[in-house]
């Protein structure tokens, strides 16, 4: 099956709307296998892409007359979404069913200076960098490396540690994915939150993180419960880097990153971040005690401390294109996503379910799959609308929800009712 291209009048109206809009109309090349994946498994990829054109809503090539009018209807959504609050500013990217992506702004990046936000603009992503962390281990997996129902210790129970971590006799891989493995989160500790503050350029190793936990007390037993830990992603980068030899951070850019061009994503990774703009934390904040979580060029802390929890920089944008990627079938094997999509009961809002590194919403416009983050001073939600072939990115740049006017998630279902009706116009 051939890969949908962008019809001439589309790609025009993008060159002249990328100023306002940032648009990035769809790139085949960016459509070749990735990294380690196998001819099968490219088959596979094709057949479920030709599945997803066969049982989705029709869908139209947005022509060059049609989209003006699409984009100021989703500006003034976006515009109205900011004057409604008390916040800087807000990006969002839109990735259309036909493959066109741009990125719609309103407000500021920086208080300080006034500089208006821009489609370029990254932000700290928080929790949603799980979703390049999860793709990786199920490329794993598909490659025969990973077994997502082995228990942890067979890969990791061989460090002078692993004894004292709690359920660390009986928790899986698959548990550590969904959340169910009952070790709780490191992040929110109070000791780890002291020493972060005493040390803002400290280089955190991932045994430093889990030591925090260490031999304390789970609160269910593995697989009986479900509480949301960044210390399960960190188990799980360890884990990747113990399978493959070399950083989890290069396993990403070379499995990820390159081969789908998302070059607008980068590691968060030390205090100074290529293209971030300011945040806003609320003054008091626990991990950074001041309101601007940038002073003099430098993050308030190391936010390298995140890692396999997030440990990305980037835009909307690209983060809708790369939902898209997932759940289309490019990141991994698709023949695994309806098993990443086997979700558990999740304590993430009515109806909500987590699956392997994917959060599952009930919404009014249908069923969403993707997820949300959160670091000091800034908030993300990436949606993919499988019905719809729709995917949508939002981030702000403050953490302090208390100044958001109106939900992110009635901002994100307004946009999808816009695009859904220009499509049936």
């Amino acid at each position: 099956m051939s890969t949908p291209t962008v019809s001439s009048g589309n790609q025009q109206m993008c060159r002249s709307a990328n100023e306002r809009y940032g648009f990035m109309p769809l790139n085949t090349s960016r459509h070749r296998p990735l990294a380690g994946t196998t001819v099968s498994s490219v088959l596979l990829a094709l057949c479920f892409a030709l599945l997803l054109a066969v049982i989705a809503i029709p869908t139209q090539v947005f022509t060059q007359e049609a989209s003006p009018a699409l984009m100021e209807r989703l500006q003034a959504r976006v515009d109205s979404f900011q004057a409604a609050g008390d916040f800087p500013g807000v990006s969002v990217g839109i990735r259309l069913p036909d493959g066109t992506s741009f990125g719609l702004v309103a407000g500021v990046s920086d208080r300080a200076t006034g500089r208006e936000m821009q489609p370029g603009d990254r932000m700290l992503v928080g929790s949603t960098g799980k979703t390049f962390v999860a793709a990786v281990a199920l490329q794993l997996v598909s490659e025969g490396k990973l077994d997502l129902d082995a228990l942890v210790s067979d890969y990791l129970g061989d460090e002078p540690w692993y004894n004292r971590l709690p359920n660390g006799e009986s928790v899986t891989v698959r548990m550590l994915m969904t959340h169910t493995s009952g070790i709780i989160r490191y992040e929110f500790n109070e000791a780890f939150l002291t020493d972060l503050l005493a040390d803002p350029d400290r280089v955190w190793k991932p045994e430093e993180l889990v030591a925090y936990l260490f031999d304390t007390e789970a609160p269910f037993a593995a697989g009986e419960g479900w509480t949301y830990s960044d210390t399960n992603y960190i188990l799980l980068g360890m884990i990747i880097e113990r399978l493959t030899g070399r950083t989890l951070y290069e396993e990403i850019d070379e499995r990820l990153l390159v081969p789908l061009e998302l070059g607008e994503m980068v590691p968060s990774d030390s205090r100074v971040i290529p293209g971030l703009i300011q945040g806003y934390a609320g003054e008091g904040n626990a991990f950074t005690r001041t309101d601007e979580v940038i002073r003099e060029g430098r993050f308030a802390i190391n936010p390298q401390f995140e890692w396999a929890g997030g440990g990305f920089a980037g835009t909307p944008r690209a983060l809708a294109r790369w939902a898209a990627d997932i759940y289309e079938g490019r990141a991994y094997d698709p023949a695994l996503l309806d098993e990443a999509l086997d979700g558990v009961p999740a304590r993430l809002g009515r109806g909500t379910e987590y699956g392997l590194g994917v959060i599952i919403w009930p919404m009014q416009v249908g069923t969403a799959w993707g997820h949300s983050g959160f670091f000091p001073g800034y908030l993300t939600e990436m949606r993919y609308f499988p019905e719809h072939r729709i995917a949508i990115a939002w981030q702000v740049n403050t953490s302090d929800q208390r100044r958001l006017g109106s939900s992110p998630v009635e901002l994100i279902d307004n946009l999808t009712r816009i695009i859904i009706a220009q499509k049936k116009d």
